[in-house]
C-alpha cells in the first residue's frame, strides 16, 4: 500500500522545515560580501579595462571581472574564505596576492597599483600590502627583487617625498653601501661609490656618456631609483666596478591629471615643480610632461640654477608601446674644488665653515638633451622584442680650480693655487636590440634575456691651467683675483690642460637567463662579449700626456686600442623557507676609461672587476618586511691612476683594489602606520698593487669609508585616526675618507639628523624638511686639497597640488 503525504496534514512540521531552510538561507547570504578595488597606474590614474581574477584557495574555483572607466572592478557576494587575487592589464606589470582573507563581517576593499613595464612584471602582495621586494627595470627579465641571486635596491618615490629629495644626490643615502665622492670629483656632479669603488648612472637605461665629468641629476619625472651593487656584466657594457644607479621616470598615462609644487628654503633656495598628462585625442597616445625650475644663493655662496623639461609621448596598439622621451636640461653650479683645506691631515678647524679658497667667479654651465626611442613589441605569450634609441648631447663650459696636492698652507698663506678653463662637448648615440623569451624546458621556466647593443661615444675636451696668486692670510681667506683679467691659461708639462679629441665605438653581445628550476631554487646566469675601439686624437703640443707605451703623445697623431673583454655573471637562491632566501652571485665586468679628466686613459688597458657575494633574503610578515643581508669581496684591477713621470710628463700607472665587508638593508611597514628604512655596511677597501707607489699598498683607496649607516622612519598619522598628518627623521652616518692613496690627508666621521612633518589635505600637501638640526660641522667627501663641506643647519618648506588625488 502506498501512502500519501498531505502538506495541510503537516502543518507544524512544514513550518518547522520551511523556517529551518530560510535560516539557512539567509545565514549564507549574510556571510558573503562584495570585494571591490580600484587598480590605478603609478601616477594613481585609473586602468581601464584590467583583468581582476579571483581564485578560492580552498575549492580553487575561479571568478573573473573587468575594470569600468573609473578603474573599479567588483565581485559580488564572495563566501568567507582565503583568496588569490591577480590583476593584469596591457602594459603593466602582473598584481598578486596571495593570501587574500574575506571575512564575514563587512564589504571589502582592495586596491591594486600597477607598475608599467617594458616587459613582464610582476609585484606580489600579501595581507593587502604592496610588496617591498618589487620588480626593478635594471634587472631586464621581469623578475622579483625576491628571486634575484643579488643586490639590488629600489628607492620609491613616496619616499624620495617624504624627504623633500630633488636631487639624485639626496637619495643615495636609502641604499646600503653608496657613498658620494671618489677619484675625480669636482664638487658639482654626481660621483659615487658603491662598496668602496665608482658606480656607474643610467638613465632609463642609458648611460650618462662621460663618467668622471658629468651631470648632476635632479629628481625632475622621476619614479623611483634603482642600485644595483657589484659588476653589472651581462646587463650593462662597459661597466663600474662598484655598480650601476638607474634613474627611472614615469611615462603618460590615459587619464589627464596635473599638478605643481613649489618648496623654499634656507640659503635663497626656491624650486618649482609641474607636470601634466592624459590623453592626445588620439587613440592609445598618451603624452606628459614634466618641468623644473629651481635657484640657489647656496651654503657657502655656491649658487645654482637648473631649467628642465622632459616631454614624453607614448603610444599604445594592440602589440606595442611606443615611448618617445626628451630630457633637456640647462645648470648652472658654481665648482668647489678645495673646499676646506687639510691642516696636519685633516680640515681646518679653525677657520669659519663659510671660508672659501675657491675662485669667486668660478662656474660650470652645461646644456644637456638626451632624446630616446624605446619600442616593446608582445610578440606573443613567449617573445617581448624591445627596441632602444638614445642620443645624448651634453655642452660643458667651465671655470674651476684644480684641484690638486699643490695647493695647501705655507707660512700662514695658501700656495699653489690655480684656475682652469675647460669647455667639453660630449654626444653619444646608444641602440639597444633586445628578444625577451618565456620558454619551458619540461618543468623548469626561463626567462631568456638576448641582445645586441652599439654605443658610440665621442668627447671633444679643451683645457688650459693658469697660476693663481697665493692668499696671504690663510685663516680668513679671500681669494685676490676678482676678474679674468690679468690671469694667463698656459698648457705646458707644470699645467694639467689638453686638446683633444675622443672617440669610441663598443659593440655587444650577451644573453642572461633566469631560470626557475622549482618553485623554490633560481638560477641567473648570464654571458656578454664586447668589442671596444677606443681612438685618442691629440689637437695640440705642450699637453705632457703620454701614450700607453710611455711615450710623449704626438699632435694630430691618432692613438688607438681595441679589446675584445667577455664578461659573465652566475648565481643561485633557494627559498629555504617563505621567510628564509639565502642565496650566492658571482659577477664580473669590464670598463673602458673612456672620460674626458685624463684623456689618455681612454686608450690605456679596460679595468676588470669580479665579485664575490653571499647573502640571506628575510621577507617577513607576509612580505611587509624586506631584510637582506651581504658578505661581499670585490677586486678590481687594472685601475687607471694619473701620475707624473721622470721629466714633468704627465702618465697613467694601473694599479688594483679589493673590497671586502658586510652589509644589511632593511625596508619594511613595521605597522600599517609605521615604515622604516635602515642600512648599515661595513668596509674594508685597500689598495693591493702600485706599481709606481709601492707605500701605497695596502692604503684605502680616495673616498671609501670604513662604515655606512643610515635610518630614515615615518610614522603615518592618518591610517591611525589623526588625518593627513605624517612625521618622519633619520640619522647618517659616514665613516673618516681619504683625499688620496697616501691616505695622509682625510675627512673625519660624522652623524646628522634629519626631519621631516606633512600634511595631506585632499588634494593639497604641505611639508617641512629640517636637515642636520643639530647643526653638525660636518664633510661629505675628501678631495685631493681639501675635504667638501656639508651644509649647515637648514629648513626648506614647500606645498604640492594635485589634481584630484593623482600624483
Amino acid at each position: 500500500m502506498i501512502r500519501t503525504c498531505s502538506v495541510a496534514g503537516h502543518p507544524r512540521r512544514i513550518t518547522f522545515l520551511l523556517l529551518v531552510l530560510f535560516s539557512l538561507v539567509k545565514a549564507s547570504t549574510a556571510q558573503n560580501i562584495a570585494l571591490t578595488g580600484k587598480v590605478v597606474d603609478p601616477s594613481n590614474a585609473a586602468v581601464v579595462n584590467a583583468q581582476a581574477t579571483l581564485t578560492n584557495n580552498g575549492s580553487h574555483a575561479i571568478r573573473h571581472a573587468i575594470t569600468n572607466q573609473a578603474g573599479v572592478y567588483t565581485f559580488p557576494s564572495v563566501a568567507p574564505g582565503t583568496y588569490n587575487l591577480t590583476v593584469e592589464a596591457n602594459n603593466f606589470t602582473r598584481y598578486e596576492n596571495t593570501t587574500l582573507t574575506v571575512n564575514a563581517a563587512q564589504d571589502m576593499t582592495v586596491d591594486v597599483r600597477l607598475l608599467l613595464s617594458p616587459v613582464s612584471q610582476s609585484v606580489t602582495v600579501s595581507d593587502d600590502h604592496e610588496s617591498l621586494l618589487e620588480v626593478p627595470t635594471l634587472g631586464k627579465t621581469g623578475t622579483k627583487l625576491e628571486d634575484i641571486p643579488g643586490s639590488i635596491q629600489v628607492i620609491s618615490r613616496e619616499v624620495l617625498a617624504e624627504q623633500g629629495a630633488t636631487m639624485l644626490r639626496q637619495s643615495m643615502s636609502n641604499a646600503s653601501g653608496v657613498n658620494y665622492g671618489g677619484q675625480d670629483s669636482k664638487g658639482f656632479y654626481d660621483h659615487f661609490l658603491i662598496r668602496g669603488l665608482n658606480a656607474t648612472i643610467f638613465s632609463d637605461g642609458f648611460t650618462d656618456g662621460d663618467q668622471l665629468g658629468g651631470l648632476s641629476h635632479s629628481l625632475n619625472g622621476v619614479a623611483r631609483v634603482e642600485v644595483l651593487e657589484g659588476p653589472g656584466s651581462a646587463l650593462f657594457g662597459s661597466g663600474a666596478p662598484g655598480g650601476t644607479i638607474n634613474i627611472v621616470h614615469y611615462t603618460p598615462s590615459s587619464e589627464r591629471h596635473f599638478g605643481a609644487g613649489l618648496t623654499g628654503g634656507s640659503f635663497g633656495t626656491i624650486s618649482n615643480y609641474d607636470y601634466v598628462t592624459g590623453p592626445t585625442g588620439i587613440a592609445g597616445l598618451n603624452y606628459r610632461v614634466d618641468t623644473t625650475f629651481s635657484h640657489a644663493d647656496g651654503f657657502r655662496s655656491l649658487s645654482s640654477h637648473d631649467y628642465e623639461v622632459r616631454p614624453t609621448l607614448e603610444w599604445q596598439s594592440k602589440n606595442h608601446i611606443l615611448d618617445i622621451a626628451v630630457d633637456a636640461r640647462h645648470t648652472h653650479d658654481t665648482p668647489d674644488s678645495y673646499g676646506i683645506l687639510y691642516v696636519n691631515g685633516t680640515p681646518a678647524t679653525n677657520v669659519s665653515i663659510n671660508a672659501k679658497y675657491s675662485t669667486p667667479f668660478a662656474s660650470a654651465n652645461q646644456t644637456f638633451v638626451r632624446p630616446t626611442i624605446t619600442d616593446t613589441w608582445h610578440v606573443n605569450d613567449i617573445l617581448t622584442i624591445n627596441n632602444r634609441f638614445s642620443y645624448l648631447f651634453r655642452q660643458l663650459n667651465a671655470l674651476g680650480n684644480g684641484d690638486s696636492t699643490k695647493t695647501k698652507f705655507s707660512g700662514g698663506e695658501v700656495v699653489g693655487r690655480q684656475l682652469r678653463e675647460q669647455r667639453d662637448t660630449d654626444g653619444s648615440y646608444d641602440y639597444q636590440f633586445e628578444p625577451v623569451w618565456k620558454l619551458k624546458t619540461g618543468p623548469i621556466h626561463h626567462t631568456l634575456l638576448t641582445g645586441f647593443e652599439y654605443l658610440r661615444q665621442t668627447i671633444t675636451t679643451n683645457r688650459s691651467t693658469a697660476d693663481l696668486p697665493n692668499i696671504p692670510d690663510a685663516l680668513h681667506p679671500v681669494p685676490p683675483e676678482t676678474s679674468l683679467a690679468g690671469i694667463t691659461f698656459l698648457c705646458d708639462a707644470s699645467h694639467n690642460c689638453n686638446n683633444d679629441q675622443l672617440w669610441a665605438n663598443f659593440y655587444s653581445v650577451y644573453a642572461t637567463d633566469q631560470v626557475d628550476l622549482t618553485e623554490k631554487l633560481k638560477l641567473r646566469v648570464g654571458v656578454r662579449g664586447d668589442f671596444f675601439d677606443s681612438f685618442l686624437l691629440p689637437l695640440s703640443a705642450g699637453s705632457g700626456g703620454v701614450n700607453q707605451e710611455g711615450q710623449p703623445l704626438t699632435p694630430n697623431v691618432v692613438e688607438s686600442r681595441h679589446d675584445k673583454p667577455v664578461s659573465w655573471n652566475a648565481g643561485l637562491l633557494y627559498k629555504a623557507t617563505s621567510s628564509i632566501v639565502p642565496y650566492f652571485g658571482a659577477s664580473s665586468s669590464h670598463l673602458s676609461n673612456f672620460s674626458s679628466e685624463n684623456t689618455q686613459d681612454g686608450i690605456g688597458e679596460p679595468e676588470s672587476a669580479i665579485q664575490y657575494e653571499a647573502g640571506v633574503k628575510f621577507p617577513l610578515l607576509h612580505d611587509r618586511v624586506a631584510l637582506n643581508t651581504a658578505v661581499f669581496n670585490v677586486s678590481r684591477n687594472n685601475v687607471a691612476t694619473p701620475v707624473t713621470l721622470p721629466g714633468g710628463l704627465e702618465g697613467v700607472v694601473f694599479d688594483s683594489q679589493r673590497t671586502r665587508g658586510f652589509e644589511a638593508s632593511f625596508d619594511g611597514k613595521v605597522t600599517e602606520q609605521w615604515h622604516v628604512l635602515a642600512n648599515t655596511t661595513y668596509q674594508n677597501a685597500v689598495i693591493t698593487d702600485n706599481p709606481q707607489g709601492i707605500t701605497a699598498q695596502g692604503n684605502h683607496p680616495q673616498g671609501a669609508p670604513a662604515h655606512i649607516a643610515n635610518l630614515w622612519s615615518t610614522y603615518d598619522f592618518a591610517k591611525a585616526g589623526l588625518r593627513g598628518l605624517k612625521v618622519g627623521g633619520g640619522l647618517n652616518y659616514l665613516g673618516k675618507t681619504f683625499s688620496d692613496t697616501t691616505n695622509v690627508n682625510s675627512a673625519p666621521s660624522y652623524v646628522i639628523g634629519k626631519a621631516t612633518v606633512s600634511y595631506d589635505k585632499s588634494a593639497w600637501n604641505f611639508h617641512l624638511n629640517v636637515d642636520n638640526f643639530t647643526n653638525q660641522r660636518y664633510f661629505i667627501a675628501a678631495n685631493a686639497a681639501g675635504a667638501y663641506v656639508g651644509n649647515t643647519a637648514s629648513v626648506y618648506g614647500g606645498i604640492i597640488w594635485n589634481s584630484g588625488s593623482h600624483r
